[in-house]
């Protein structure tokens, strides 16, 4: 498949570049580089204290959340795969100690609750740059561009996403379906590890895989 830069028009509609904030990334970046990183698989972590505690997290709340309470986790390891697709009611900011390839689509693509991985594009991040996923894009788990090196990817959100999912003990909308954690909706490729866990399968089509691209 064609992989994109984020730095192509392509990537208007689904996020963008956030300029101005070079010393902040840069003191997350100096944080991230020493998290841990799986060998194979990826790895997640919602709230890093090493990075939740640096003064870059009162900067990424104001100019990224406008004063919103945050959370700064990290998404690393290997990983060339789609599986899944999800979103959140508000945007995701990543930056990479490696280039990494973020999988998207749009929100408005879905049609009765499915989704053809062929609306997917692939966009390269460039390393050491902040950007913003847009709350209306579809994104996952990021992919490597380089087996050796991996990626360390920080994932800040809204504080309290991805963490336990809310009791509903009757699903009474087509989302509540694919909620799998708080302020996470996710589509799950049948192939996927995640639809074998019991994740509501979303996707169809091929698993698109970047290996190769």
């Amino acid at each position: 498949m064609k992989i994109y830069s984020v730095t192509d028009p392509e990537f208007r509609p689904y996020g963008r570049i956030v300029e101005g904030l070079a010393d902040t990334a840069g003191e997350l970046l100096a944080v991230l580089k020493d998290t841990p990183q799986p060998a194979q698989g990826t790895g997640y972590v919602p709230t890093d204290p090493a990075l939740q505690e640096l003064p870059a997290a009162v900067e990424i709340s104001e100019h990224c959340f406008g004063g919103m309470p945050v959370q700064l986790g990290w998404c690393n390891g290997h990983n060339t795969k789609l599986n899944c697709l999800e979103y959140h009611r508000d945007s995701e900011f990543n930056l990479g100690v490696e280039d990494f390839i973020l999988l998207l689509a749009k929100r408005e693509e879905i049609a009765d609750g499915m989704l053809d991985t062929s609306r997917v594009k692939a966009f390269r991040v460039p390393a050491g740059t902040l950007v913003e996923v847009y709350a209306t894009t579809l994104h996952y788990a990021p992919c490597h561009c380089d087996a050796q090196k991996g990626f360390h990817v920080l994932v800040a959100l809204p504080w309290g996403t991805n963490t336990e999912r809310p009791l509903i003990e009757k699903n009474r909308t087509e989302e509540d379906a694919m909620l799998t954690a708080c302020n996470k909706w996710l589509l799950a490729h049948p192939d996927s590890a995640e639809a074998r866990r019991g994740a509501r399968v979303g996707l169809t089509g091929e698993n698109l895989d970047v290996a190769g691209a």
